[in-house]
């Protein structure tokens, strides 16, 4: 038997479970719990602009929702084929039911639920419009003469759009950022990169202070205080890199105590150093759609600052993470070509798993390495 899907619709807001805000990554983790209700899910991006492709989810047969390109926010949630009992729609809008049973949703219903609106083909009200098209959007709505004939009132909705409520600036583009609200409070906005001393942590949460975290300084106390409990601490056991070291013994014995904070919610790993028990190391990740990481890590949007110009200089240059990786090279180190490079295949520890693209480089620079995909997108930058 199939659950009834019972949602409540908030202009401007939501629609049941889905809130316009939410990252990417924690709808996606989201979905993963509730495969009853959404079996099927499908992913779609731009691969050849991947770093700053908007992501839509098809959750069928009832939901579309879109997200932003940079930032990876719930910009647009679409509500359709309601009458489709597979599964079965409650709709609720206050605390009244619209739409229940497989029952179209019709007109004059909106009409009477939600007021008068200004005339066009859609119902339009902020934060939602309502329309009468299967696929089709119709834009023309300045003008024109109201549709309330007698079929026009039984005229059945076929979609519903929840975006955010138009600002003062004007309507609000699919292609836009979505502009911070209450879901996105406490998460974070930017991370800037300080090689050599550690990063910046900015918040969309309104008057709230940057977070420094430094190398060598900041201790996994300084991290539970100001981040919260990691998702996950985990010791690092795998010292293969070691070899690597002009004294490889030396290396590994001194990371052997070593372990990892992982906040897969701000998409950022710091390892700790078993003995001082500071940071030693940060890795930010772009979690890059059809990546080998791709939804292990929210989206951290790092900036990799240069060196100012002088002292009084207060905007120093910066490379972001949808930068291709020859440009961030040549920004790190502009005299010389890009190092010689390590090949990581995430594929190499675990049989059962294949990936399209499990093929990622590994460029070491003075206090930095990027581990970069087949698109020269760098999907994590390690600070040390």
């Amino acid at each position: 038997m199939l659950s009834t899907l019972e949602v409540d619709l908030r202009p401007g807001s939501g629609i049941g479970m889905f809130e316009l805000g939410s990252s990417l990554w924690f709808v996606m983790t989201m979905l993963r719990g509730l495969q009853h209700l959404f079996p099927q899910v499908e992913v779609k991006f731009d691969a050849e602009n991947a770093s700053t492709t908007p992501v839509i989810l098809h959750l069928r047969p009832h939901f579309d929702l879109l997200f932003s390109g940079y930032h990876q926010r719930l910009h647009t949630i679409c509500l359709r084929k309601i009458t489709d009992l597979h599964p079965p729609i409650i709709l609720r809008y206050k605390d009244s039911v619209i739409c229940s049973g497989g029952d179209p949703l019709v007109r004059v219903q909106i009409t009477r639920a939600f007021g008068p609106t200004y005339p066009g083909d859609e119902l339009r009200y902020p934060g939602v419009w309502f329309s009468f098209e299967d696929d089709t959007i119709n834009e023309s709505l300045k003008g024109g003469i109201p549709n309330t004939g007698p079929d026009q009132r039984s005229k059945e909705v076929r979609r519903i759009i929840v975006t955010q409520k138009e600002t003062q600036s004007g309507e609000h583009d699919a292609l836009d950022e979505v502009i911070p609200c209450p879901v996105m409070f406490a998460e974070i906005s930017r991370a800037i990169i300080k090689i050599h001393h550690g990063i910046v942590l900015h918040f969309f949460a309104p008057s709230s202070s940057p977070l420094h975290i430094c190398l060598g300084e900041t201790t996994t106390q300084d991290l539970n205080l100001d981040l919260g409990p990691p998702s996950r601490v985990f010791y690092k056991e795998d010292g293969r890199m070691a070899i690597h070291s002009p004294n490889p013994q030396l290396e590994e014995d001194s990371y052997s105590n070593d372990y990892f904070y992982n906040y897969f919610h701000h998409g950022i790993d710091f390892l700790i150093s078993g003995q001082t028990h500071r940071v030693r190391k940060i890795i930010l990740h772009s979690n890059v759609p059809g990546s080998p990481l791709f939804q292990r890590y929210k989206r951290c949007p790092w900036e990799l600052e240069g060196r100012p110009e002088d002292d009084e200089d207060d905007t120093p240059p910066r490379m972001r993470f949808p930068d291709k990786f020859e440009a961030i090279s040549h920004f790190l180190n502009p005299r010389d070509p890009p190092p010689q490079s390590m090949i990581l295949d995430r594929t190499d520890d675990d049989d059962t798993i294949t990936l399209p693209s499990p093929i990622s480089r590994l460029y070491g620079y003075s206090g930095v390495i990027l581990e970069v995909n087949e698109a020269s997108q760098v999907v994590a930058v390690t600070l040390f």
